[in-house]
């Protein structure tokens, strides 16, 4: 089940818990709280199991929206993929910066930044070519957090990026007790990338703010 919908559902239990202890002592018909307790536990299941999750992140994600903060974060979040996927010449096939907008063109979660990843698949014959692949995957997966600690000096987001990197890694055989540290490095590419072209990331988030398209803001990035 999705960790939203669990964090819904046990916000559920817990009014419906506090509902019947302050019940009585506000004059409230016990039936009105559990029908109500009991419609939200429904929709959540409903939505788990028909939409994989998607309507409580859609609901989560728009009553966050309401904080300019936090969009701007996801912004500056996603432009940095952005910006270092075209550095290192990996594809960008497109980008949504709000889970209705993930929802609308078939992504799960709130969605981000996608890429042509068929260049991750092990070909046993160039294991050096897969390699360095590889680390400028990394970098790019890393590159959310990096823009994120740049602008903000702390990131809130980028589990499922870490999520992307670790899975890679372990594909390709890489011991665990490696991975905090290629995902160090990996970050630390990332932001010194960003450092390096600075300019070129701003213009790509007013870019991107206006939902410029992905051949638009590659433009933005080249004429920087």
């Amino acid at each position: 089940m999705q960790q939203a919908a669990l964090n819904l559902i046990a916000i559920g239990v817990f009014c419906m818990t506090l509902s019947v202890l302050l019940g009585p002592m506000l004059n409230i018909p016990a039936a009105i709280p559990a029908l109500a307790t009991l419609g939200v536990l429904g929709l959540a299941t409903l939505d788990t199991l028909s939409f994989q999750g998607k309507g409580v992140t859609i609901l989560l994600d728009s009553v966050a929206g309401t904080k300019s903060q936090y969009r701007d974060r996801i912004l500056h979040h996603e432009a940095g993929h952005f910006l270092v996927a075209y550095l290192l010449g990996i594809p960008i096939t497109g980008y949504t910066l709000t889970a209705w907008e993930a929802f609308k063109q078939g992504k799960p979660g709130l969605g981000g930044v996608t890429f042509d990843t068929q260049g991750l698949s092990p070909d046993p014959l160039a294991a050096g070519e897969v390699r360095l692949t590889l680390e400028r995957f990394c970098t790019v997966w890393m590159a959310g957090i990096a823009a994120e600690t740049l602008v903000y000096e702390s990131a809130e987001g980028g589990a499922e990026d870490q999520q992307k990197l670790r899975e890679a890694l372990t594909t390709l055989g890489l011991p665990t007790n490696q991975y905090s540290i290629k995902e160090r490095w990996a970050t630390q590419q990332a932001q010194r990338m960003i450092k390096d072209n600075f300019s070129a990331y701003q213009a790509l988030v007013e870019a991107m703010k206006q939902r410029a398209s992905v051949t638009e803001c590659s433009e933005v990035i080249a004429k920087a």
